[in-house]
């Protein structure tokens, strides 16, 4: 990914032992922490980044170095291939609990612990917590104090798609990295590099809001998305019976982002104009649909009926798109 390279070579001309990478998600935060990571753990880093050759480099490839400490929730670590410690991994074999969907305080002290200790290959440490706005507020306060005064060779990295959930004695302790944003063709060479056929990276990069890895996660809906507006004009439920929820209530917000914007004499971001309804909804019915799927959206992780909540979903956006 030719526009994480490029922020990779800028920071690491940086100085700074805690980055804070933050920006909306499918920009690649992970990506440029790992980049970083490898970077300063590399035998023989440059200007541009590790070596990708190494003892090192092959280590955090196969996510096994001593050196680097990667926090996430276990649930993404379990997604991503990413082992847990021994005890988390046998309490959820066990069924004794399930995968944390935030970042446990236990990880976090021995993140603690981790950056206490010495070096195992000399080049200093990393520590990387992604997404660092799972992290609870005990989680934070006990990095709180590591943060501030590192101990030895260690470094930070945090990266995060809502900034704005973070402590502010978290953010005021690291450097900060806006995401930048790929060109369009940029990301369109990607993700057809991907895979993806130019006609479906094209499609999916503009439902997608022009970020390309949600554009790739979402390719799974290429075939459905097009003829949503259309479905729930219609009501029709079974056009979104794949969808997971989170996918859903996402693509619905986005479709009255265009509606809301078309309505004011925008254009739309997510949708192409012959999309749009011939005759536009009211506006106050739209600005009332938004805070009912924002509503919706806090809740959307609850063990409700999918068919059920996909169904009401549907009758709403009808109804507001026919007000």
């Amino acid at each position: 990914m030719q526009w994480i390279a490029r922020q990779t070579q800028d920071l690491l001309a940086q100085r700074g032992h805690a980055w804070l990478l933050q920006g909306p998600s499918g920009l690649g935060q992970l990506d440029l922490a790992l980049a970083l990571a490898r970077a300063w753990l590399c035998d023989a880093p440059t200007a541009q980044g590790a070596c990708g050759q190494c003892a090192s480099c092959h280590g955090i490839d196969v996510h096994t170095h001593a050196d680097l400490c990667v926090l996430m929730p276990e649930t993404v670590m379990l997604e991503l291939g990413w082992p847990l410690d021994e005890k988390a991994q046998k309490d959820i074999d066990d069924k004794k609990r399930k995968p944390s969907k935030d970042i446990r305080v236990e990880a976090m002290r021995e993140a603690v612990a981790f950056s206490q200790r010495t070096s195992a290959r000399g080049r200093g440490k990393v520590v990387l917590v992604f997404p660092a706005d799972r992290m609870n507020h005990v989680t934070a306060n006990a990095l709180l104090k590591t943060l501030e005064e590192p101990p030895g060779d260690v470094r930070f990295v945090l990266a995060t798609e809502a900034a704005h959930q973070l402590l502010p004695t978290i953010r005021s302790r690291c450097l900060t990295h806006t995401m930048t944003w790929p060109a369009h063709d940029e990301a369109l060479t990607w993700l057809v590099q991907q895979g993806l056929k130019a006609h479906e990276a094209a499609d999916l990069l503009k439902a997608s809001g022009g970020r390309p890895q949600d554009a790739l996660q979402a390719q799974g809906l290429a075939h459905t998305w097009k003829g949503l507006p259309e479905a729930l004009w219609h009501g029709d439920a079974t056009w979104v019976k794949d969808w997971p929820l989170p996918e859903l209530l996402d693509a619905l917000q986005k479709l009255c982002h265009d509606l809301m914007a078309v309505c004011q004499g925008a254009a739309p971001r997510f949708f192409e104009p012959s999309q749009m309804p011939g005759k536009l909804p009211d506006f106050a019915q739209l600005c009332a649909w938004s805070r009912a799927l924002t509503q919706a959206r806090r809740t959307v992780e609850h063990p409700y009926n999918p068919g059920l909540m996909q169904e009401a979903l549907v009758s709403q956006a009808q109804l507001a798109l026919r007000s």
